[in-house]
């Protein structure tokens, strides 16, 4: 049997304007598009990476909400910074909130094409795992 996909969307102006879903679930995968750390309901993007980082894991919470997932389900993310300082003032946080439930990750320096972007991360859940 096929596993049945399913697209979910945040709302997100992005996703209409660039032709992708906030995630996919596909069975017992959930895979969540690279998601920067603006807050939608406002527009509203802090200048501090660390600050764009907590915003993003709320903008998580949507996709894995619908999913049926948790923060603990993601097994896999990787991480875009602007700059390596970037990564070493965010890491750490990352290991804070994803606690005793680590994914992997990778993490690549790039740039941004919306101004006053310092992360952005794309995450794999397997819904269930995280118990």
């Amino acid at each position: 049997m096929t596993a049945l996909r399913e697209n979910i969307s945040s709302g997100s102006t992005f996703e209409a304007a660039y032709g992708y879903s906030r995630a996919v679930k596909v069975g017992d995968t959930l895979y969540i598009s690279g998601t920067i750390g603006m807050d939608y309901a406002t527009k509203q993007l802090s200048e501090s990476a660390t600050e764009q980082l907590h915003q993003i894991i709320k903008n998580f919470q949507l996709p894995l909400e619908k999913a049926g997932a948790t923060l603990k389900d993601i097994v896999q993310i990787t991480t875009y910074v602007t700059a390596p300082e970037v990564f070493a003032e965010v890491g750490p946080v990352m290991g804070e909130i994803f606690g005793a439930a680590p994914p992997a990750n990778a993490a690549l320096v790039v740039s941004f094409p919306v101004p006053g972007v310092k992360v952005e991360i794309s995450a794999i859940a397997r819904i269930g795992c995280g118990g």
